[in-house]
């Protein structure tokens, strides 16, 4: 063996009460697991104490905007700190492959506010080299090596991009079969699923009958279909419901992003959802769903626009907004009617806190509502807006404070709940729930709250995860499985990353292991790059 683990608490991710014991490690597998014993110990040339410390299995993000930070950044503490060794990416509907050269410029632009790398970089944020268009060869970049494993989802919106612009109209025959052929693509060169995002464009375009198209061909694959659905706000359960009604007809499996009930037309509204999905479950559907510990959101301020408004892609959504007139019906929609982008809920300025922006010119927007800084400039709440959009050319990441404690406990209750942090990394004051979401789980809901057990948290966070991501040797401590493994102190561990200080590392996490290798030892991030792409089970 290369490694023991002595003494440790070992929360196996099955749900099951936790238990002392030895834990083995050779090649990147766990090789042994035996109750101590002094007169029959495992011996290696490094023996770990973990007295005192759970041992679990590494926690898998199903929601994560890494796909450019984990080859920006090798450190990637954000998520290794936390005990992450698995992220999903590729999320809602909008990344970086499969493209042609038109399409990831596209892109670059669009999630500029997600995950950087824009057309140019800066000092700070360096362009990303962009040396692939597939979903293999991006996979392959990630396979020379990355501070944590990464699996991919196809991302319905960059193939809607991809085949036919940025048209709010129906796909033709033509263009309907050009993107099953990219889906299938992706799938085959190992994505395991696919993502939409579906209040943001151009995948918010597409009707059910197109998306159901798709997803036939993922449930070919045995993939999942990941959306983010139609609507948090106005409508919430409706657009659950569709979810729920397209995958059935289609015969895929559903996993619902970060499903919230969100604004105040959806307060208490928690058990509504949870019947819904009940009432799917006991007929035989496919659902998962995964959700982050905290009350607000995190998106771009463009995607609050109405849809028509960003037709035709980042240039003629400037040029909108530039146009005096078509701003204030932009205004009127946002305001008055409630807009698409919003969730059909008209918006209020006081919730829309600016938490980074591309042009440094724009900093002082950083950490207050668009209400705030329209106040002190003594204008109105849209002409602040529109004026930040315009000047940071649709580059503005906000925070929206837009939820209830009461739905988020709930909905983490459920038995088909899973952790996603939906961490957005860049910004001067991003969403902590990028840098704390699991230690938070198991800090501040398990251990403080009691809304879960610690054995039912880490289920949360691992073995059902891999369930839904078909990992054969994942997501459990057993024998044979790959030695993905957290150690953290259940007494202690908690998030350090706060809305006032976002990029705190969590405490309570000594080490982390990806393939038997410590990723993080003794708290600190060592320079093993461990991770590598998990691509989809072959049927």
């Amino acid at each position: 063996m290369d490694l023991v683990i002595r003494a440790a608490r070992v929360i196996d991710g099955s749900g099951a009460p936790s238990y002392l014991a030895d834990v083995g490690i050779a090649n990147g597998r766990i090789t042994a697991i035996q109750p101590p014993d002094k007169n029959a110990r495992l011996s290696a040339p490094r023996v770990l104490d973990a007295t005192g410390l759970a041992l679990s299995p590494g926690f898998i993000d199903m929601h994560a905007h890494s796909d450019l930070a984990l080859l920006r950044d090798p450190d990637h503490s954000a998520k290794a700190a936390q005990g992450v060794t698995l992220e999903v990416l590729g999320q809602d509907g909008l990344s970086y492959a499969p493209v042609d050269d038109r399409t990831l410029a596209e892109v670059r632009r669009t999630i500029t506010g997600w995950n950087g790398g824009g057309p140019t970089g800066t000092a700070t944020d360096p362009t990303v080299d962009f040396d692939w268009r597939t979903v293999g060869e991006y996979l392959d970049r990630l396979d020379r090596g990355i501070a944590v494993n990464a699996a991919y989802l196809v991302p319905q919106g960059t193939v809607r991009m991809y085949a036919m612009g940025w048209d709010d109209r129906p796909a033709t025959p033509a263009e309907l079969t050009r993107m099953k052929q990219l889906v299938a693509e992706g799938l085959e060169q190992g994505a395991v699923g696919m993502s939409s995002g579906l209040t943001y464009t151009p995948g918010m375009y597409a009707d059910d009958a197109e998306l159901a198209e798709l997803c036939r061909v993922v449930a070919r694959y045995g993939g999942y279909y990941c959306p983010h659905h139609r609507s948090y706000g106005a409508g919430a359960l409706q657009a659950y419901e569709e979810m729920v009604t397209l995958t059935r007809d289609a015969g895929c499996a559903l996993h619902l992003a970060h499903a919230t009930m969100n604004f105040g037309v959806n307060k208490d509204r928690a058990p509504d959802l949870l019947a819904l999905l009940d009432n799917a479950l006991a007929s035989g559907a496919d659902i998962s769903l995964d959700t982050y510990p905290y009350t607000p959101g995190c998106t771009t301020l463009v995607a609050m626009l109405p849809s028509w408004a960003s037709e035709g892609g980042p240039d003629a959504t400037l040029a909108r907004l530039r146009d005096d007139g078509t701003a204030e019906k932009i205004r009127h929609h946002m305001e008055e009617i409630g807009a698409d982008g919003c969730h059909g809920v008209p918006i209020e300025w006081d919730t829309i806190e600016i938490s980074g922006v591309s042009d440094p010119v724009f900093a002082g927007h950083v950490g207050r509502t668009v209400a705030q800084s329209a106040a002190t400039r003594g204008e109105a709440p849209w002409d602040t807006a529109r004026r930040l959009l315009i000047g940071d050319r649709l580059g503005s990441t906000i925070l929206q404070h837009v939820g209830h404690e009461e739905n988020v406990r709930q909905i983490m209750r459920h038995r088909v709940h899973m952790g996603g942090s939906d961490g957005i990394l860049q910004g001067d004051k991003p969403h902590p729930r990028a840098y704390g979401t699991f230690p938070h789980y198991l800090g501040r809901y398990a251990r403080e709250l009691g809304i879960l057990s610690l054995e039912e948290t880490v289920a949360h966070l691992t073995s059902r995860p891999a369930a839904r991501l078909r990992l054969p040797d994942r997501g459990l401590v057993r024998e044979g499985y790959r030695a993905d493994l957290v150690l953290f102190d259940p007494d202690t561990v908690a998030a350090g990353s706060t809305f006032e200080a976002p990029r705190t590392l969590p405490v309570g996490i000594p080490y982390v292991l990806i393939d038997g290798r410590f990723v993080i030892e003794d708290g600190r991030r060592t320079d093993v790059l461990a991770g590598r792409s998990v691509r989809r089970a072959r049927s």
